[in-house]
């Protein structure tokens, strides 16, 4: 890892809500419903970052931007099944309309992501089953489906010249997890930057890091890069656990995630007429 990439200032995920919400209020017949969508997002997020600075103290693994893989003891075991993994996802590729844009699911997203650069083929969703996805994938199901705390798990297809800009992730009771799978060459010309420290993906390897550090995401190379992205819940101590599993549990019924459930619903349907 090193920090040749400097950042540039930081704009708090929340600040962004707030923008949009402005930007969309009174659009059509439904700008009042989206503008409280949008407040009651940011008021939600306000609420976690202080559940956040209380949980912190229970975790059982540093407060750092990147984290050991040895620190999971899950990691080898995923590692060891990385080619399998690939296999299926080399199936998926050979159809690659049929994986949608990282927005058309995530719509909250479209800060990050407006073109067809960045795509997901959603297996977990924050604790959902997509299962048409995995019955299509049904090793990589069965590698993940045995990862202790695995709440978030898809396909992450980034392709030649994409930039994801500087953002944050929502909730620091969740970990990042990218396990490689393809990584184009020249390695150092695509790569993550999270909390000012650069990382490069090695195929097969994994990288494990707290996305609410601010980091960004650059491929410039003329080839796809493609991995498994996990979110896995922080490992607590009590009574960080508990209060944790409380958080998600009402994370997983927000707006947020029951929008991004329908939208991919509907591509399914879609693929499938």
């Amino acid at each position: 890892m090193n920090n040749d990439h400097s950042l540039p200032p930081q704009q708090g995920i929340a600040d962004k809500t707030v923008s949009s919400a402005a930007q969309e209020e009174g659009q059509g017949a439904g700008g009042n419903n989206k503008k409280q969508r949008r407040l009651s997002v940011t008021l939600g997020l306000w609420i976690i970052k202080c559940i956040e600075r209380a949980l912190i103290k229970y975790s059982r693994v540093p407060d750092t931007p990147f984290l050991a893989p040895d620190e999971f003891p899950w990691v080898a075991a995923l590692e060891a099944e990385w080619q399998p993994i690939r296999a299926e996802l080399e199936q998926l590729l050979e159809a690659p309309e049929r994986i949608p844009n990282f927005q058309d699911i995530s719509r909250d997203q479209i800060n990050l992501s407006k073109d067809d650069k960045w795509k997901s083929y959603f297996l977990y969703g924050y604790g959902y089953k997509m299962e048409n996805n995995c019955r299509a994938c049904p090793e990589t199901t069965r590698i993940i489906e045995s990862i202790p705390g695995m709440f978030t798990a898809f396909f992450s297809v980034l392709a030649p010249g994409k930039h994801i800009p500087i953002h944050r992730g929502p909730y620091r009771g969740l970990l990042r997890c990218h396990l490689a799978l393809l990584v184009p060459e020249p390695r150092e010309d695509c790569w993550i930057e999270v909390g000012g420290t650069t990382a490069t993906w090695k195929e097969g390897r994994c990288i494990v890091f707290d996305d609410t550090y601010p980091h960004r995401v650059e491929n410039n190379t003329d080839a796809r890069r493609v991995v498994l992205f996990l979110d896995i819940k922080r490992p607590l101590n009590l009574p960080g656990a508990l209060l944790n599993r409380m958080v998600l549990f009402l994370i997983r019924l927000s707006p947020y995630i029951q929008d991004a459930r329908r939208n991919q619903v509907a591509w399914e349907k879609r693929m499938g007429d």
